[in-house]
């Protein structure tokens, strides 16, 4: 199963790899000449040389006919940096000492700089040499009698004969300018099979990406054959990245290939030509066959047992690479197989090992890059700064586009970049038009359908609703929106509402292509989204047209729109219809039923064409529109979303028992409506409701069965005094907002809320108490209760309300700090209560009013100290016996200065003893939050209770304890509060015994003002 990873150009390079730019070896000269001066200077090597330097090949030979005992250094560096080394073997070769250490230099850098050896057999036989025998032996022996180093001769004559063993020339009865030209041949073809394949002039951040597919390719490991895919949209990078891989690697194997160009290639019946290029770079000759299916098997009988490099470039077909790579076992253990493409489904047919995403390019890189085209320097000049930027926000890190537009910009004046930039943004440069739309024409009808609506409509939409829209229109998005992932030309966020987005420049791209089927007539045309051709179509009688989608978006302050009777009737095709500003002299007579979106702003008319029944609508909205009423002909029965906003003269909801499908009704500040039909209860698949700012609403229906619901707002409905039933369990709510309205009581039946996370009740000032229904919801984390005024501050009688800490005037008078200065607290503003998981409010609750009573009366504890910047620390003397305790309860305070630069801190707790190795954790806390963010400057505190039974200790009896208090921020820039307070007290069985016989063990450690 193959890995899928995303990189971007900023990631770092991992330390534990040597894999770098450095790795590719920068050689100083193509050739180094090794030879017996006496034997062959004069005549041999002399030509050798002259025919080498003819051909334009860099070839050192060392004139230096004075030498010393031992090579110089400088001698040393020539060999290392030459890329092959021709070694003259001649009769008398073996008695100078200057060349045989020569020699092990030689072959020191073919161990470790992977340098090509050429042995030259220059009238001596290839055994004579490896056994040292002859009179290239006899050579040696003078030299072995002359030098009495043993262990020196000794490698000597190793290297004599490995260098024997290696594939070289032998002169035999040939003539000598003949041979020279077959040592020429053999020399170009090395140097073209390692000279580097060239990558882009200015490669900026490409380390980081070349290093994490390194880290993909297992390079230490030969036992295995591994096949990697790069991925991602035209113009990315994807083909630099892997030819600059291939230069640092391709020494690394017995053969290597970079076929480039595939999707090309192939188009023009070129997968032949690709196998026999494919065996000519690998094997270095030319074999003759004309059909795929015998060169596949060619390929395998050839590679089957060699370690190779091969990457297939630009592929778009499965079928190009069954036939140049088909499966593992073409290629011999610790091959590697890199494959470049726009289209992930590709890579995942093909099983391939890894996939690596290469992503766009940060700011910054954007910004150097497009400099070094654009002002050859790698910061843009001052006065063109600004102008820069706008440029990379329009490429948004695209590195074709930084690089065309650069080159394009480069010796231009100010007013020419405004000018040209003004252009880009209406009509993409032709070069990144071409790249990109590559893409955009490999898919079928379908599917280009729906990048073209994405790229007009719908970018950053959820996809669930962008789902429902395409799957009416016959899309099949299922497949289809997938398919868009894997070519790249979409993403979709995995988080939250999965929304849908794509390159800004791939949804210019998609606009050209429409705009390019009529350049005249904007009737022609599928979508529209210019505001002058939007205009046209509206107000002039364009007849019978062919648009389907159409988004109105005006500059401001832009004319109304004078409609032409007859232009919606026109408009027979029309699914999309989205109105985000342009006024309307009046409104239209007919609209087609084919409309899947009807997103208008600032509707003129009261009601809907009388025609119009919105059967294949899914989106219907209307903000800031004067719209009463819908009719009774406007039956939408496949509508999921319907939504208004601000449209002050609706004032009811009407039956919509004939939309079953209905996910979404949104109905803010339409401060008419009063009632809402009864029908809206019972929507099976409804999962947001929301009245919000409905400052008349008074009706609702009078119970709620809707197992769907996830949302539920009522915010602001100031008029609303009465809430429905819930008659059923409604295990999806996890929100209900109940802030400002005139409710005097919840339901008992709220306890079917069994989902419910957050309840919020601020400023509810007619609520007389909380059901105890309340405590039963067992996820319910989070309950705003601030400015509740008439909520009882005790335990009912008859057990029907729950006590929770309210106005109080003990928290507000006492929690300040004098010596800073600050006045008390004026008012509560919020309350962030966190019920506890065990459907009950604890005994140990009421202690918290006892630590705020005596919080700014208690000074520093001897015992209390600090541990770091983050850390808290108490200890309680004891001893502690386990039999007489309940619990130990845990208090804290932060109080901050300004309530608006609040961010939330977290606390845990730990509480350990000496002598045990057990530790009791303390995680879950109520948490009380008062805050004035109201006014500038208001303040805000934080009182966190917990507690713990020690139940983790299995001693009896407990020395001291220590309590840890850990403060982690959410961020690490979080702001710190300027006073902190940490206490905790042991709580007895019997508190009145304990008391007589045991001091309170409390302590308090306050820090000071920061």
């Amino acid at each position: 199963m193959s890995t899928s990873s995303s990189m971007a150009f900023q990631l770092g390079a991992s330390s534990s790899l040597s894999f770098s730019s450095s790795s590719i070896r920068r050689w100083t000269h193509d050739v180094f000449l090794n030879f017996r001066g006496e034997d062959v200077r004069q005549n041999f090597v002399s030509h050798l040389y002259h025919a080498l330097h003819q051909r334009g090949i860099n070839t050192y030979i060392d004139n230096n006919l004075k030498r010393g005992e031992e090579i110089s250094l400088e001698l040393l560096k020539t060999i290392d940096g030459s890329m092959i080394s021709i070694v003259v073997l001649s009769k008398n070769y073996s008695d100078s000492k200057w060349c045989l250490d020569e020699l092990l230099k030689i072959l020191a850098c073919k161990e470790t700089v992977k340098q090509i050896v050429l042995p030259i057999f220059y009238d001596v036989d290839p055994s004579d040499v490896r056994h040292q025998k002859g009179s290239f032996g006899e050579a040696f022996a003078k030299l072995r009698y002359k030098f009495k180093d043993e262990v020196k001769v000794t490698k000597w004559g190793a290297a004599l004969e490995k260098v024997a063993n290696l594939s070289g020339l032998e002169l035999g009865d040939r003539n000598e300018s003949e041979f020279i030209q077959d040592i020429i041949k053999w020399v170009d073809s090395k140097m073209v099979d390692h000279t580097p394949l060239n990558i882009a002039k200015n490669p900026v951040g490409i380390e980081s990406r070349v290093q994490y597919i390194y880290q993909h390719l297992n390079m230490g490991r030969n036992d295995i054959i591994c096949m990697v895919g790069i991925f991602g949209i035209g113009g990315i990078g994807k083909t630099t990245v892997s030819k600059e891989i291939y230069n640092r690697i391709s020494y690394q194997f017995e053969g290597s290939c970079f076929l480039k160009n595939v999707r090309e290639t192939s188009k023009a019946g070129g997968l032949i030509q690709l196998q026999k290029t494919l065996l000519y770079d690998i094997l270095g000759i030319r074999l003759k066959f004309h059909d795929t299916d015998k060169g596949i098997n060619v390929i395998r009988h050839r590679l089957c047992s060699k370690r190779i490099l091969l990457i297939l470039d630009d592929v778009d077909g499965l079928v190009q690479l069954e036939t140049l790579a088909g499966a593992r076992d073409w290629f011999g253990l610790g091959s590697r197989i890199i494959i470049t493409t726009r289209d992930q489904e590709i890579l995942d047919n093909f099983e391939v090992d890894s996939k690596c995403e290469v992503m766009t390019l940060d700011d910054n890189e954007a910004l150097e890059l497009f400099s070094l085209y654009a002002f050859k320097k790698d910061e843009p000049l001052e006065d063109y700064m600004d102008l820069s930027k706008q440029v990379i926000k329009y490429a948004q890190g695209l590195p074709l586009a930084l690089t065309v537009l650069g080159s394009d910009l480069k010796g231009r004046n100010i007013d020419q970049w405004k000018s040209a930039l003004d252009k880009y943004r209406k009509i993409p440069h032709r070069k990144i038009q071409s790249v990109l739309q590559i893409s955009y024409d490999s898919l079928e009808i379908g599917e280009k359908d729906m990048f073209l609506d994405i790229a007009f409509f719908f970018k950053g939409e959820p996809l669930a609703k962008i789902m429902k829209i395409f799957d009416s229109c016959g899309f099949y998005p299922v497949h289809g929106i997938q398919r868009l992932m894997e070519k790249c030309l979409i993403t979709v966020e995995r988080y939250g509402d999965e929304c849908v987005w794509m390159h800004d420049l791939l949804q210019v791209m998609g606009k050209e292509v429409v705009q390019e089927k009529s350049s005249k007539d904007p009737s022609k045309r599928s979508r529209l989204w210019f505001y002058k051709d939007v205009r046209e179509v509206l107000e002039e009688d364009t007849g019978p047209n062919e648009i389907e989608g159409m988004v109105i978006d005006f500059p401001e302050d832009d004319e109304e729109i004078s409609l032409h009777t007859e232009a919606f009737r026109h408009m027979k095709r029309l699914r999309i219809l989205i109105n985000r500003n342009a006024r309307f002299s009046h409104g239209p007579n007919y609209l087609s039923d084919k409309l899947r979106v009807l997103d208008w702003y600032n509707y003129p008319l009261p009601y809907l064409p009388h025609n119009f029944q919105g059967k294949n609508l899914i989106v219907f909205r209307m903000h800031d529109s004067i719209i009463k009423e819908l009719g009774d002909g406007f039956k939408p029965k496949n509508l999921t979303t319907m939504a208004f906003r601000s449209c002050s003269y609706l004032t009811e909801i009407p039956d919509l028992s004939s939309t079953p499908n209905l996910k979404e009704l949104t109905v803010k500040y339409c401060v008419s409506v009063v009632k809402v039909h009864d029908s809206v209860g019972s929507l099976e698949y409804l999962s947001k409701l929301d009245f919000e700012g409905c400052s008349k609403l008074r009706i609702l229906p009078r119970s709620l069965k809707l197992r769907s619901l996830h949302l539920l707002n009522l915010g602001y409905c100031s008029s609303l005094h009465d809430l429905p039933e819930m008659e059923c369990k409604m295990e999806c709510l996890r929100h209900l907002s109940l802030h400002g309205t005139a409710v005097e009581e919840l339901p008992l039946s709220i306890g079917n809320l069994v989902g419910l996370e957050r309840l919020y009740l601020r400023n509810c000032k007619s609520l007389l108490h909380l059901p105890i229904a309340l405590i039963q919801l067992q996820y319910l984390s989070l309950l705003f209760i601030g400015g509740c005024t008439n909520i009882v501050k005790k335990m009912r009688d008859d057990g029907q309300s729950l006590d929770l800490p309210n106005d109080s005037t003990t928290m507000e008078d006492e929690i300040s700090n004098p010596s800073n200065g600050n006045t008390t607290l004026q008012g509560l503003y919020d309350y962030d209560v966190t019920l506890f998981p065990k459907n009950q409010i604890p005994n140990w609750f009421k202690y918290v009013h006892e630590f705020l009573d005596n919080e700014m009366e208690k000074g520093h504890d001897d015992d209390a100290r600090r541990r770091g910047t983050e850390e808290w620390a108490i200890d309680i003397e004891g001893p502690h016996y386990l039999e007489d305790i309940s619990e130990i309860v845990l208090y804290v305070v932060l109080f901050y200065n300004d309530a608006r630069q609040w961010r939330r801190i977290f606390c845990d707790a730990k509480i350990t003893s000496k002598g045990s190795n057990h530790v009791c954790s303390v995680q879950k806390w109520v948490e009380l939050v008062n805050m004035d963010w109201k006014n500038e400057g208001g303040t805000r505190y934080d009182v966190w209770v917990g507690y713990s039974n020690l139940q983790p200790f299995e001693q009896k009896v407990l020395d001291n304890l220590q309590v840890q208090f850990c403060f982690r921020a959410r961020c690490p820039f979080e702001l710190e509060p300027f006073y902190k307070s940490c206490r905790a007290k042991v709580v007895y069985k019997n508190e009145t015994r304990a008391n007589r016989e045991r001091k309170m063990d409390e302590a308090n450690v306050p820090n000071s003002p920061q």
